[in-house]
């Protein structure tokens, strides 16, 4: 996905007469900084193009970041005071504790689940480094947005629609994305919530008295017009800062295409292509963006030869993994 601060964006993946995935895949962002950025799904007819002559949307990252930013999956951070969230569904989780008196009506108590040190550690980015970009950056344009690594980052999944073995991708993508860049993931079950779109990023009456987790869900082109034609994939997270503070993500949204992602399943080698597709919508969800190098797995043309993180992903994904720390919010 080409860079939207947030969002993924997954390759297309051609089939060919005999059922077998082509060489290639093209992701096309079709996002905006602050939208999740979509990756492109299989093309009738494989045709060698390169991404960037393909890519219309989000293959300029530069432009990407300065494109308006989108309220469900905003890449941009917004400071308080916000104006209170009144969710409109019941909840999920009867057992969760609502807000006590003393919370803040549009954000969690601060400091929940966080820790005095980071819960884990990034990989150690390969010597050689490598091309790779970040969707938002600090006040200092150099100090890339990121997790908090003293708090885990929570998960939820929306079943409905999940293809055979789909979850099982989701988990193992995540599992991988936490043992690159040492933040911890954890998975908190299913939800009914019902859109990725316009999403409340605080829902005390369903998750209780913190930042509702990453959202991801299977969804079709009438739920979520960005996955029409040939997109597949979209991602992005919300970054959010207290007064000068430093901008941090707090949750996100990934969206899989619930028509198409069953189809790459059915594949040859069907999983280890959808993982591909997972991981790089999971790098956008965490600030990766799009690069110009094919030998990368957030390159916008998604490759058979590169099914995991290669050394310039790696090597942003350190940076990403060893963000500030910000109990205050």
């Amino acid at each position: 996905m080409a860079q939207q601060g947030t969002d993924g964006g997954e390759p297309q993946v051609p089939r060919s007469p005999s059922g077998r995935i082509p060489e290639w895949v093209l992701d096309e962002a079709a996002g905006r900084p602050p939208e999740p950025v979509p990756w492109r799904a299989p093309a009738p007819a494989p045709r060698r193009r390169r991404g960037w002559a393909v890519l219309r949307a989000l293959v300029i990252v530069p432009l990407v970041v300065l494109l308006s930013l989108v309220a469900s999956v905003l890449v941009g951070p917004r400071t308080w005071p916000w104006s209170p969230v009144t969710p409109d569904l019941p909840a999920a989780t009867p057992s969760v504790t609502p807000p006590t008196l003393t919370t803040p009506p549009d954000r969690p108590t601060a400091g929940r689940e966080a820790a005095r040190t980071p819960l884990g550690r990034p990989l150690p980015a390969p010597p050689e480094g490598g091309t790779h970009t970040f969707i938002a950056f600090q006040e200092d344009g150099v100090t890339p947005v990121a997790y908090d690594p003293c708090r885990p980052v929570h998960y939820v999944v929306r079943p409905d629609d999940a293809p055979p073995g789909g979850e099982d991708v989701v988990h193992a993508a995540f599992a991988r994305l936490g043992e690159v860049t040492g933040l911890r993931f954890v998975h908190d079950g299913v939800t009914d919530e019902s859109t990725t779109l316009e999403r409340d990023i605080f829902q005390p009456e369903r998750y209780g008295d913190r930042w509702a987790p990453v959202l991801v869900a299977w969804e079709t082109e009438e739920q979520n017009p960005a996955l029409a034609g040939d997109t597949v994939g979209q991602a992005g997270s919300v970054a959010v800062s207290l007064g000068e503070g430093p901008r941090v993500f707090v949750t996100g949204t990934v969206s899989l295409d619930a028509v198409r992602m069953p189809e790459i399943l059915s594949f040859r080698d069907g999983a280890r292509t959808a993982r591909a597709i997972v991981l790089h919508e999971l790098g956008h969800l965490v600030g990766l963006g799009h690069v110009d190098d094919p030998e990368q797995l957030m390159y916008p043309e998604a490759r058979r030869e590169v099914p995991d993180f290669a050394s310039g992903d790696l090597t942003g994904l350190s940076v990403l993994g060893a963000g500030p720390c910000v109990p205050e919010l």
